[in-house]
Order: structure tokens, then C-alpha cells, then sequence
């Protein structure tokens, strides 16, 4: 099976605060998107890699990106995350691509285990989503703020990427959403889930796996990596 990873790297990272989008900062001298593209560089089961890019920073991405074998190209990103994934998907068409696994290049500590488990429930379903448990209660409330449910606890999960999907169901779902004008989807799985293409199945992530979306998630990273290289 050929599994490629579409790693989204077109935000601008605003509500970091920063004078370049996210994926450009550097953590211990290596930018956040060259940690998540070295985890499926260095991943056996992973055939290809595609970027996608903010059309500002295509020139930096691919100065980034072409240093590593298994990246066969940096596309140009849309105005949201759903039509970044479109273009990727579009990209793919015709490569004879089986999987994908697309992934948000500022979660740069996805690792092994987390593509092994995707890939292992690609066997067997045809649509992933990774997953961790929720530790607060959760509740529903009203236009009113008011509190109209607390839901089971167990049943609620955080939801992390890659998701992975057989390609033929997610071009499919994008495409379908395309006919229909539908562009205010936030994640792939929810596509799927809104046309009833087939089940997704969640597999379990890491609370490494973080996205680095604030200012407090550089010093969680910094952590993270010190934690890494004292098992090295």
C-alpha cells in the first residue's frame, strides 16, 4: 500500500503573535514544519510527502522541503484549510496513491506509534482520526450561556491529525462538498461524516502531539524536546 502525508503548512499563525507564520519558528535550530516532515521522512511505510503552502512563503517552504527525499512537492494552499486539503488531494490524482495522512505541520511531534496505529486501522477502515481522552467534564450550553447538557465523559474525545483515509474516500467527500458549495469544514473526517461516506474509527494519539498554537505552546515544545533528547 502506498501511503503518502499531506502536511498542511498554510496558516499564518496569527494568534501566536509572531512576524512569520508558525511553521517557520525555529525551536533548538530546526523550524516546527521540518520536525513534523521528519517524522514521516524517517517512517518505512510512508512513500511520499506533499506540503501544502501559504503562496507567500512557497519559495521558504520549498528551500525547507527539498532537502528530504521523500517530499515530491510544495503546492500553493487555499484561503481555508478545506480547499488546502482540496488542492493537496487534486495534486495526488492519478499518482496511484492508496492513503493519505494529512496532518497540521504545527503538531510537529507526531511520532512512529501514531502512524503505525493509523496505518493499521487503514487495513481494516477507511477513514482515521486521532484521538486522546478528555480529562475535564465537558458541557453544552445555550444561546444564553445557560447549561443545557454535560455529556458522558468517556464518549468525548480531543481530536488531534493526521487524518488518514483511503484516498478515494476523501477526494470523494471533498468533491462532494465542492458540489455543493460547502466550504466551512474545519477538519477531513467531518466531510466524511457529513455525506455518510463510512466510518471513522479513532485511533489513539499522543499528549505529545500538540499544536503549537500559542505563545505558552513554545515553552510545552521546548519541554517536550528537552524530555526527547535526555532518552537519545
Amino acid at each position: 500500500m502506498k501511503n503518502c502525508a499531506i502536511i498542511l503548512a498554510s496558516g499564518t499563525g496569527s494568534r501566536l503573535g509572531l512576524d512569520i507564520p508558525k511553521q517557520f519558528y525555529k525551536i533548538n535550530d530546526k523550524t516546527v514544519l521540518e520536525y513534523s516532515i521528519e517524522a514521516f521522512e524517517n517512517h518505512k511505510a510512508i512513500s511520499s510527502v506533499i506540503i501544502v503552502s501559504h503562496p507567500d512563503y512557497i519559495d521558504l517552504t520549498k528551500e525547507i522541503s527539498f532537502k528530504y527525499s521523500k517530499v515530491r512537492g510544495v503546492i500553493k494552499g487555499g484561503s481555508t484549510r478545506q480547499k488546502s486539503a482540496y488542492n493537496a488531494l487534486n495534486a495526488l490524482a492519478g499518482k496511484w496513491i492508496d492513503n493519505v495522512l494529512i496532518h497540521d505541520a504545527v503538531r510537529p511531534f507526531i511520532n512512529s506509534d501514531i502512524i503505525d496505529n493509523c496505518i493499521k486501522a487503514l487495513e481494516k477502515y477507511q477513514a482515521v482520526n486521532v484521538v486522546l481522552p478528555v480529562s475535564d467534564t465537558i458541557i453544552e450550553i445555550d444561546e444564553n450561556n445557560l447549561i443545557k447538557k454535560v455529556p458522558d465523559r468517556a464518549l468525548i474525545k480531543r481530536c488531534q491529525t493526521p487524518q488518514c483515509f483511503r484516498y478515494a474516500v476523501i477526494k470523494e467527500a471533498h468533491e462532494l462538498a465542492q458540489n455543493e458549495n460547502y466550504n466551512s469544514a474545519t477538519d477531513d473526517c467531518s466531510l466524511v461524516l457529513r455525506y455518510d461516506l463510512t466510518p471513522v474509527y479513532a485511533a489513539e494519539g499522543s499528549e505529545d502531539n500538540i499544536k503549537i498554537t500559542y505563545p505558552s505552546d513554545i515553552i510545552i515544545a521546548k519541554e517536550i524536546l528537552k524530555r526527547k533528547n535526555k532518552r537519545l
